[in-house]
């Protein structure tokens, strides 16, 4: 790491980072192997966020009045670590503190976690050459008193390495200054504290959907402590690709993944079977084995395809929803649906619950303004079927915070799939407005939008239930309110209502023959049921069929 260049003056002060569960200030714990820049690092950090600095080594030195090497000869390294270990339970206690500790401070299991529970543990690394450049005037470093360091480094990063894998956020400090690793232990902090995680359980084993900015650039460090590691294939389209792909690849290759950028081609007309074999053809030509995970980086077409690919080559393979339009946030990324169309929509499938969902907000800043609007039908949607919290904010306050919004939207949907992982029975909720929207999407030749064709289909449902006696006018009018305040339509034109009915009969949802509907009864309460008559069908869509204008 080069010398600091930051020779005088004081750097802005930060606000001291709060723990998003508990609201109080936490710890920021810089550990790594000696050599890395713990302390150099750790107090620019602390004189930029203006907080206390607190070197561990030094501590322990003063406390009891000589150096390291003089304790590990008096006393031995047991006695040390002893001090080492008492002094992690007191300054986890304590707040607003960077902390720099020794090489070994966090090796122990324990110290990690009575660390971690209160702070931000990062861990710094480097390559062994520039270590020994380093290190190599050092004199107080009794682990090192060897004539061969080089094989002395290398055994002791070898057996510290399961510990420092265990540290959740990692910087390689090789060739970087101490300001430019300072600002990416702050971005890092930044970044950590404001990242909502979202936890969803299923019945192979629970996820977490990681919600906030600039995660992209963290995808491989979320997967690499969720476990996942090697070969692995980034699944994306050309309009996504040339945006965001480099980010996402970067951040695999900087842990340890060795990605295979595959792009597929873009729309709902290429989510098919052949798509799908060329993404076969793409994984064995690249090496990819029962472990490599499959990376999707797009909206719900390339999630959706990539998510079934991922499923069925070899008998599965681990699966990571990188979701990049406000439809996919919301819906087809929770809950593990995935497949393709095949004389309908989505006839071929199956279940694969992702390792992993990661939803970078920051990429809805290069959304299509009628793709963000689709996105919007779908959190109404959410709304209606179990949030009238989320439905009254709405209609209050727009979509402002956004993030919330977002996070609202995903634990209805979370709650639900929970529930009922194989859409079994209660799961089918979340189809409010699909059985109507489906066979609008199919007689356009999908150039309907999903989020508009849900839109229209939430309106016919409302009206369904208003006319079968399930609930009164007033959800219809405010949902149509709604629609219309976000520039979503509540009519269709171009077909005629019996063409609707029989594109919806070969709805894969229907049940011994008969349809499924969805309808509300309130907002925040839907109901399922087979019992609706053809002609009332019928009439609801003679009412609302004529112009789509949305206002």
């Amino acid at each position: 790491m080069g010398a600091s260049k930051c020779t005088g003056g004081e750097c802005a002060s930060e606000q001291v980072v709060t723990n998003p569960r508990t609201r109080q200030p936490i710890n920021l714990v810089i550990t790594g192997f000696m050599g890395t820049g713990k302390t150099v690092v750790g107090r620019e950090v602390a004189r930029r966020l203006g907080w206390e600095f607190v070197d561990m080594d030094e501590l322990i030195e003063k406390r009891l009045g000589m150096s390291i090497p003089e304790i590990f000869a008096r006393y031995g390294e047991g006695f040390f670590r002893e001090r080492e270990r008492e002094l992690c339970g007191e300054l986890a206690t304590k707040k607003g503190l960077v902390i720099a500790t020794g090489g070994g401070a966090l090796i122990p299991e324990e110290n990690r976690r009575i660390m971690g529970a209160n702070g931000l543990l990062i861990c710094l690394t480097c390559e062994v050459d520039e270590l020994l450049r380093r290190l190599r005037k050092v004199k107080d470093r009794p682990l090192l008193e060897v004539r061969d360091r080089r094989k002395r480094i290398e055994d002791l990063l070898a057996k510290r390495r399961e510990a420092y894998s265990r540290i959740p956020y990692r910087i390689d400090t090789t060739g970087l200054t101490v300001e430019e690793v300072a600002e990416r232990v702050i971005e890092l902090l930044r970044g950590a504290m404001s990242t909502k995680r979202i936890p969803v359980r299923t019945p192979t084993g629970n996820y977490e959907v990681h919600l906030g900015r600039g995660l992209l650039s963290q995808v491989g460090r979320l997967a690499y402590e969720r476990g996942l590691r090697g070969k692995a294939a980034l699944v994306t389209n050309p309009t996504v690709g040339c945006l965001y792909a480099s980010t996402v690849a970067a951040s695999l290759q900087r842990a340890g993944f060795d990605p295979l950028l595959i792009e597929i081609p873009d729309g709902e007309a290429f989510k098919t079977l052949d798509t799908v074999r060329l993404l076969y053809e793409h994984f064995v030509e690249g090496g990819l084995e029962r472990t490599s995970p499959i990376f999707a980086l797009g909206g719900g077409v390339v999630g959706d395809t990539a998510g079934f690919a991922a499923a069925t080559y070899m008998r599965g393979t681990p699966f990571v929803q990188l979701p990049t339009t406000l439809l996919a946030m919301v819906d087809a990324s929770i809950g593990g649906k995935v497949g393709v169309d095949y004389k309908g929509k989505n006839l071929i499938g199956t279940f694969h619950q992702p390792a992993l969902v990661v939803t970078d907000t920051d990429v809805l800043t290069t959304l299509p303004q009628e793709e963000f609007r689709c996105g919007l039908a779908e959190i109404i949607k959410a709304g209606v079927i179990g949030s009238p919290a989320l439905f009254e904010h709405l209609e209050r306050k727009g979509v402002e915070p956004l993030e919330w919004v977002i996070a609202e939207a995903i634990r209805v949907k979370a709650a639900i799939v929970e529930k009922d992982p194989y859409e079994s029975g209660l799961r089918a909720v979340l189809n409010l407005g699909h059985t109507f929207g489906h066979a609008l999407e199919a007689l356009s030749d999908y150039r309907m939008r999903h989020g508009e064709a849900v839109s229209v289909g939430m309106v016919a449902a409302a009206k369904v239930a208003i006319a079968l006696g399930l609930c009164g006018e007033e959800v219809e009018v405010r949902l149509i309110s709604l629609l219309r305040r976000f520039g979503l339509p509540t009519r269709y034109q171009g077909y005629k209502p019996v063409q609707l009915w029989e594109a919806m009969a070969v709805d894969k949802k229907k049940r011994g023959g008969r349809l499924r509907f969805v309808l509300p009864q309130a907002i925040g309460k839907v109901v399922i049921t087979e019992e609706v008559p053809r002609d009332v069908v019928l009439k609801v869509l003679r009412e609302i069929e004529g112009s789509a204008e949305r206002s």
